[in-house]
């Protein structure tokens, strides 16, 4: 199982866009609050186009509430600070990808408390970070990819 945590997503089309990603690859969405736009927003579902009823959603009040419900298990934190690429991390199996606000990113008591399982999309130093559904689909593929994309193979016929 793949799993996509956003904490405090601040722009309606990026998370709309990660829902999509979510519901081609059938991992599961949770959105830890507060959340820079409200998610009936007309922008989130016009990204998601008619994919939402295809995303498994949840919607927590605080990251305490998350890892109540979740815990930390097979957690992965994306970070422009990792101090390791994503090309390292061993995703085989259950994994959790979490991403901060497009902002801030994840706070520094979390990557300090998951500093060994921070990881990065290498990129040049001149550029601050790419944007945030370019880095989940990044990482949730690649995690994907090293899973052998259960359940994703057997579609694309030609005919």
């Amino acid at each position: 199982m793949l799993d996509i945590v956003l904490v405090e997503p601040e722009i309606p089309h990026n998370t709309g866009a990660i829902a999509r990603t979510c519901a081609v690859t059938g991992a599961r969405l949770h959105l830890i609050k507060p959340l820079g736009f409200d998610i009936s927003d007309k922008a989130v579902k016009r990204c998601g186009l008619d994919y939402w009823h295809l995303v498994d959603l949840s919607v927590y009040e605080n990251l305490d509430e998350y890892f109540a419900k979740n815990g930390d298990q097979h957690l992965f934190l994306a970070t422009t600070k990792a101090p390791r690429p994503y090309h390292e991390a061993d995703m085989h199996g259950d994994v959790t990808l979490m991403f901060g606000k497009e902002t801030a990113g994840l706070p520094q008591w979390l990557r300090e408390k998951y500093r060994d399982r921070c990881i990065r999309i290498p990129m040049r130093d001149e550029a601050r970070s790419l944007n945030l559904s370019n880095s989940v689909a990044i990482l949730a593929y690649e995690a994907l990819r090293q899973q052998g994309f259960p359940g994703l193979l057997e579609t694309g016929s030609m005919a």
